[in-house]
């Protein structure tokens, strides 16, 4: 096992290799039924109840190809840049494996439905990173596995393996790239911008929620080094199933130390397959790496081939969304914002609660500034993600209504908003329960400003002997006795008067 002190420091690796990165990401679909027969895709029910002859391969069952799997397939391929293949076949990739109910996984080999394409991706300074696509094809999910009595929850030192079927035969399409070279130092960033931006393009089409942390979407990070100045690529190896963003790039990092310890200390990297542990950034060794020919594919005998007219797949491409990278171009310029104030609300994940803000009413300006500010730290203090938060995009839109027509300030708009997420009701609701509204009557304010004047005489006579700016400790005095709600615009009007000053 690798440890922390068998690695080289980064730069150390960076000085004398280069790194070379394949990133297979894979993603389930969000169908209703299975890619080959009419079982049942909701998450949760009972283990092995969402099963039936086809997806557990028993003898005679006869799969039928899902016509939406394939939509969404060719609709990822026209996203990411790919030709769709005008005819392509489905192939068994044979290997044994506890949780492959048929012993073989319906897959596509040489014939994928799209193929050369390619993903722009920015990074965190708003360069952009072309990453060259292989393939995406078509498959099957397996089954899951669950180790029961290890320490580790793997199947090293567990008493016993239980199996749920429900997810074989869950649609994927697998997304593999080509080999990705010159980005040096910043390998580990691309590769988490390109997960990153596969995974919103993905949410775009509507074809996935790609939730990494629910298994919707995974990546396998495949790395070598080559030494500097050297053409042809090392040995790789690939660490499966990783399952954030975050780990994506250290996954890649870490690998990249780990390779230049071993080839520095003239060692040989081993092509195997590898597991990334969270809580340590590091990854440790599963099984030698299988070559293609060692799973003995060859053509499905039970399905026919998928052949997308050229007139359906046109059709597909005209209703294509506005893609991500498109959108937030288009949203900088009409904001008015940098890249790196649109980076930190991609960070936040705020981009789509502050769009749905706007679309709800609010300028770009307040929609920005509530979700950014009151609401992110609400999100930060309770430990939860921006749409988790127990208030909507349109109760967001009214109280920046009701804060410009002057009903509520600043200050008594937090309030609001805290009332809304605590349960209280609507933002009107909230007003009215909690009596917020901004008081703006004169009636109402005489009194609290001719208090302030006559408790603060010194600063009054400096006021009236010109000193204008002196009325902002008066103003801030009837906030006080007004506990924030008296309009501050019309309290320094009223105190000017009755002190026989103008504003000029």
């Amino acid at each position: 096992m690798t440890t922390t002190t068998d690695l080289v420091s980064y730069e150390d690796a960076l000085a004398s290799y280069d790194p070379v990165m394949g990133l297979e990401v894979h993603v389930e679909l969000g169908t209703k039924t299975k890619m080959f027969c009419g079982c049942s895709t909701e998450l949760g029910a009972e283990p092995n109840s969402q099963t039936c002859p086809v997806c557990l391969g028993m003898p005679g069952a006869l799969p039928v190809v899902n016509a939406t799997g394939v939509e969404s397939a060719v609709r990822i391929g026209l996203a990411l840049n790919c030709s769709i293949a005008e005819w392509c076949r489905f192939a068994r990739k044979n290997y044994f494996y506890p949780d492959m109910p048929k012993n073989f996984q319906t897959s596509q080999y040489d014939e994928p439905i799209a193929f050369d394409g390619y993903l722009d991706v920015q990074l965190e300074d708003g360069e952009t990173f072309r990453v060259e696509i292989e393939r995406a094809h078509m498959e099957e999910d397996t089954g899951k596995s669950t180790h029961v009595g290890g320490a580790t929850g793997r199947i090293h030192g567990a008493s016993h393996s239980l199996l749920d079927y429900n997810r074989a035969g869950i649609p994927l399409i697998e997304i593999v790239t080509k080999p990705i070279v010159g980005a040096g130092e910043r390998a580990p960033e691309v590769a988490k911008a390109y997960v990153r931006e596969l995974r919103e393009v993905i949410r775009a089409l509507g074809v996935s929620e790609a939730r990494m942390e629910m298994g919707q979407m995974r990546c396998d990070v495949n790395l070598s080094l080559m030494p500097k100045g050297a053409e042809k690529f090392g040995t790789r190896s690939e660490t499966k199933n990783v399952n954030s963003l975050r780990s994506v790039e250290r996954a890649a990092r870490f690998e990249i130390m780990r390779h230049a310890a071993v080839l520095s200390s003239g060692g040989t990297i081993v092509q195997e397959t590898r597991h990334f542990h969270e809580d340590t950034g590091s990854t440790t060794s599963g099984r030698v790496k299988e070559e293609a020919e060692d799973y003995r594919y060859f053509p499905e005998p039970d399905l026919v081939p998928v052949a997308p007219s050229r007139e359906w797949v046109e059709e597909i491409r005209a209703a294509l969304p506005e893609l991500p990278l498109v959108r937030r171009t288009r949203l900088l310029a009409e904001w008015g914002i940098s890249a790196t104030e649109m980076q930190a609300i991609l960070n936040a994940g705020a981009l789509d609660p502050i769009v749905a803000t706007i679309e709800a009413g609010a300028d770009a300006a307040s929609a920005r500034k509530w979700w950014m500010g009151e609401l992110a730290r609400s999100a930060n203090e309770s430990g939860t993600s921006l749409d988790g938060l127990a208030i909507t995009s349109q109760q967001v839109a009214r109280v920046t209504e009701l804060v410009a027509k002057g009903d509520l300030n600043d200050k008594l708009a937090r309030q609001v908003i805290e009332g809304v997420l605590a349960g209280e009701g609507t933002p009107d609701e909230v007003v009215d329960k909690r009596g917020l509204k901004v008081v703006s009557d004169d009636s109402a304010l005489g009194t609290a400003v001719d208090e302030a004047i006559a408790g603060n005489p010194g600063i009054a006579d400096k006021i009236r002997g010109g000193k204008v700016a002196a009325a902002g400790a008066l103003v801030g005095a009837v906030m006080k006795a007004t506990r924030g709600q008296a309009d501050a615009a019309r309290v320094k009007e009223l105190i000017l008067e009755r002190l026989g000053v103008g504003e000029g």
